[in-house]
């Protein structure tokens, strides 16, 4: 059989920045095991599927693969999968502002497609769940000596402190102090293994107030192995987890607060992520996170 795909780089309006993706818009019949081996080829941190949906409700169903195995939900793959099905007219952007909704394993994901002149330019998604904080992190010694670096470079005071949040896909969020301690995180492994890697939350978020771009309000970087990615260049499903961190740090009023992110600088794909949050009387009631895509190729797959 012969598939079409398209790839492309999403958080970015320059090719070769961002983080890549491949995308199917046209994946029925393709098995687990195909779309997983599919993943494997292309070898980029998440592939998408997009199938018929399962549910009235939803768009279309859409299923995420890294090259170890599937997702529930992820934040540049369903970003990315939007961006592709107006770009190749799979969904006909009538209007300056699109909707779609992706039913994932997380449950709906409303995303938001921006265009113009007919084509994409931007797409943002409403996150499924809104941010659930999990176990208390580890002391602030074991996270430092767990990333390599020492007890100074990890905030743990009344404002910032390590938490482990979840918007579908669960984070240690590890504030530093500075955008070089950002930089010089390394992980150590018999750390990690031995405290992290079986907890609630095994992927690591780090981040910094201290940015590089004077439009950005955070610098980030996240390690994500435990999916079988080292490092990930642009993390939308972390990104909606940071709102929920932000807004117990910053206690939100009512109303829309924006942030932008910075990640990728480390890794040479700089990367730039719009974050939202609604809030009212204290309470989160909505996160949201986009940006550009651009596309980089497109092409035919084949199917034994």
């Amino acid at each position: 059989m012969r598939y079409a795909f398209w790839t492309v780089d999403v958080f970015t309006n320059r090719a070769f920045g961002g983080n890549p993706l491949a995308v199917i818009p046209y994946a029925n019949g393709l098995t687990d095991e195909q779309m997983q081996r599919i993943a494997r080829e292309f070898n980029l941190s998440e592939t998408s599927f997009v199938l018929p949906p399962a549910s009235p409700e939803h768009t279309f169903r859409l299923r995420i693969f890294t090259p170890q195995t599937e997702l529930p939900f992820a934040g540049h793959p369903t970003l990315g999968a939007a961006f592709v099905l107006g770009l190749c007219g799979r969904l006909e952007l009538k209007s300056e502002r699109t909707q779609v909704v992706f039913g994932e394993a997380v449950g709906a994901v409303p995303v938001e497609i921006r265009a113009a002149d007919n084509q994409p330019v931007f797409t943002q998604l409403t996150a499924a769940k809104l941010p659930e904080f999990g176990p208390p992190a580890p002391p602030s010694e074991i996270v430092a000596a767990m990333l390599s670096l020492d007890p100074s470079d990890v905030l743990d005071d009344v404002h910032d402190e390590p938490m482990a949040i979840s918007c579908g896909m669960p984070f240690l969020f590890v504030p530093l102090a500075s955008r070089d301690a950002v930089r010089r995180a390394r992980l150590n492994w018999e750390w990690y293994n031995q405290y992290v890697a079986a907890a609630w939350a095994p992927q690591i978020y780090v981040f910094s107030f201290d940015v590089e771009a004077s439009d950005a309000n955070l610098h980030a970087r996240a390690f994500t192995r435990a999916v079988g990615i080292e490092e990930d260049p642009a993390t939308g499903s972390a990104a909606c987890g940071l709102a929920g961190y932000l807004a117990k740090r910053e206690r939100l009023k009512d109303g829309t607060t924006r942030w932008r992110v910075e990640q990728g600088v480390e890794m040479g794909r700089p990367s730039m992520l719009d974050l939202e949050a609604d809030a009212r009387d204290g309470a989160l009631t909505a996160v949201r996170v986009g940006g550009p895509s651009v596309v980089v190729s497109e092409g035919h797959l084949f199917t034994p």
